[in-house]
């Protein structure tokens, strides 16, 4: 993406959980503790990836992208698909994206990666501007 900045890959974190489970400093209840609405978010917002999840190693994993900033107003913590990002970025001047990869079957979830996106300019919510404008 184009104006991806501040990455955060957190697979080291990842890697470190599943071989807490594996060697047993874990229990699977402690690591597959998905909320129901991130469930039913991964469900029906979701987009789906080819990777199999690394706890039950049945079912494929599902990516759900959530949003977050101050410009976005009410739509700051929203699911958004990959594909809305880009217009989003050009629209508004900063914003952090979280990825959270979630198994539907044994509710395995993870944050895998954040970054912020956004063209750099900064700009307030139509809210904000209306209250300045009001007073």
């Amino acid at each position: 993406m184009w104006s991806q900045r501040s990455f955060v890959d957190y697979s080291l974190q990842r890697r470190a959980t599943l071989s807490a489970l594996f060697q047993g400093g874990a229990l699977t209840t402690d690591v597959c503790d998905a909320d129901p609405y991130l469930l039913r978010a991964a469900k029906f917002h979701g987009e789906p990836t080819e990777a199999t999840c690394p706890v039950c190693r049945k079912e494929k994993l599902t990516h759900v992208t959530y949003v977050f900033g101050d410009e976005l107003g009410p739509y700051s913590g929203r699911i958004k698909a990959t594909k809305e990002l880009e217009p989003m970025a050009r629209e508004h001047g900063e914003f952090r994206v979280y990825v959270v990869e979630v198994c539907q079957g044994c509710a395995w979830n993870y944050l895998t990666v954040s970054y912020v996106l956004g063209d750099g300019v900064p700009r307030t919510s139509g809210r904000r501007a209306r209250r300045a404008a009001e007073e």
